[in-house]
């Protein structure tokens, strides 16, 4: 996020940056968008995670590594659910760090409706939301 001659930014400043060129949104608020088809959460935790900690129902998973090309609505290694650039995407890791600076990514991409879900993976189960193992 620093150009030319500009001096490097920490990692809560980047955040801070990222997170203002966009509406996070909470859990409850993605459950009801889910549910009305307004929304496709997309869970980026490592398989360790998903193990532990279990999955949301009807959640796309896929890899950090391999978001971009499997969201990218023109690519050629997209996800059947990746439909157009007016996607709203949630993303969910496990605490909703990585997955602002993935909707960032995401809105470079086009994705202009992509978003984040404040607190993660574990401010969806904390708030009694669905969940399985």
């Amino acid at each position: 996020m620093s150009g030319p001659g500009e001096l490097p930014v920490g990692i809560d400043e980047l955040l801070e940056r990222v997170r203002a060129g966009y509406e996070r949104i909470e859990p409850k608020e993605a459950y009801d968008a889910v549910r009305t088809g307004g929304a496709l959460l997309v869970d980026i935790r490592y398989a360790a995670l998903r193990e532990r900690d279990g999955l949301i129902p009807g959640a796309l998973v896929v890899e950090r590594n391999e978001l971009e090309w499997r969201l990218d609505p023109q690519g050629s290694h997209r996800a059947p659910e990746a439909t157009s650039h007016d996607l709203r995407v949630v993303v969910i890791c496990n605490e909703g760090y990585a997955s602002s600076l993935a909707a960032a990514s995401l809105h470079q991409l086009g994705l202009r409706r992509a978003t984040d879900l404040v607190g993660g993976f574990q401010a969806w189960k904390a708030s009694g939301l669905p969940v399985t193992s």
